[in-house]
This record gives C-alpha cells, structure tokens and sequence, in this order.
C-alpha cells in the first residue's frame, strides 16, 4: 500500500489548520511528473483518495482513477477549519495544549485525533486482501497509518514528518503491516 501525501496548498505554506482548497498549480505540474515515476517502479491495481479536493486534484495529476473514501479524510478541526495555528495558540492555549496532549479531546469541536486514528485503522485493515494499492492523503491520515502499524498512539505518530508529494510504504504481513518506507521524495 503506497501512501502519497497530497500536492501543497496555500494553507500548509500558511501553517493554517486544514480547510477545503485548491492544491497549488505548481505542486499538481509536480505530481503529473510523479505519476509516470511512480508506475515504472510500483504496479498498482487501486487507487483511492481522500475526499479532500487537493487529494482529489492530486489523484488526477498522478493519473489515477482514484476512489474517493471518506475514512480517508483529514480530521474535522471543527472551529479552527482554516485558522492559523498561531493564533489558536495565542487565544486558546489551554485548548490547544489539550488537543496536543490528549487524542481524545475535540476542543475545536470537530474529531479527535484517536477518532481520525480508529477511522483510518479500520479501512487500512478492510482493505488487507487488496494488494497494490496506492492511497492519496493528507498527513493526518498517513500519520494513522503508521500509528495503526507500528502500534503508535496518535500523539506519537504526530510526531511523524511527511512532505507534500512524499511516500510512504505499508506491506501487508500475516500479523498486520510492516512499514516499508517512511517521507521517500520521488522527485525533487
């Protein structure tokens, strides 16, 4: 299972909580780049995307006809859906903190960490006996996927840096799965 974090978009350069937006037109030239690199090295029988429209956009770059698969999303922020992350930090630090801290806790609103963590889990897991997949993401969902593999809980797989266009590997063994590689740039 190959995991493709989504193209940039204006708010992962403006450091904002996610919200719906475009993937950067630079990022997309990228991708289509990407996706012909990424056939000549990986033989892929799925695709599928989160719903978000950069995963979408990103999909299509790479020239994928990609399911859209809501478990896939990036978790809801509720009422910081676009908000910079300074300014959380400046006016509801004691919130913050507690989102930081506690993958239960949804100050915002909106999900949980260890509810985004249980969504992606339980899809990776439905998809075992479907091999050759490649899944387009934001890092929220990557960083569940490595959490559910390597027995990480969602503060500790947070802790996991994933560029925009990066990859990240997953192979399906007999006791769960096995983390093949980690942030892997194909193109620079």
């Amino acid at each position: 299972m190959l995991f493709v974090r989504h193209a940039t978009a204006p708010g992962m350069r403006a450091a904002r909580f996610p919200a719906e937006e475009d993937a950067d037109a630079a990022d997309l030239a990228r991708a289509a780049a990407l996706g012909p690199a990424l056939a000549a090295t990986v033989a892929w029988a799925w695709a599928w995307a989160a719903p978000a429209r950069a995963a979408r956009q990103t999909a299509a770059a790479l020239g994928l006809d990609a399911r859209i698969v809501p478990a896939l999303a990036e978790a809801d922020c509720g009422r910081w859906r676009g908000l910079p992350y300074e300014r959380v930090a400046r006016e509801e630090p004691d919130a913050l903190a507690s989102w930081l801290s506690d993958p239960h806790a949804a100050p915002h609103g909106g999900e949980s960490r260890a509810a985004l963590a249980i969504r992606v889990a339980a899809w990776l897991d439905s998809v075992r006996e479907e091999p050759g997949g490649v899944v387009v993401c934001d890092a929220g969902a990557i960083r569940a996927a490595l959490g559910h593999a390597l027995g990480l809980d969602p503060p500790a797989a947070g802790r996991i840096d994933l560029a925009p266009l990066s990859t990240t590997e997953l192979a399906v063994t007999r006791e769960g799965w096995r983390v093949a590689h980690v942030n892997r740039k194909v193109l620079s």
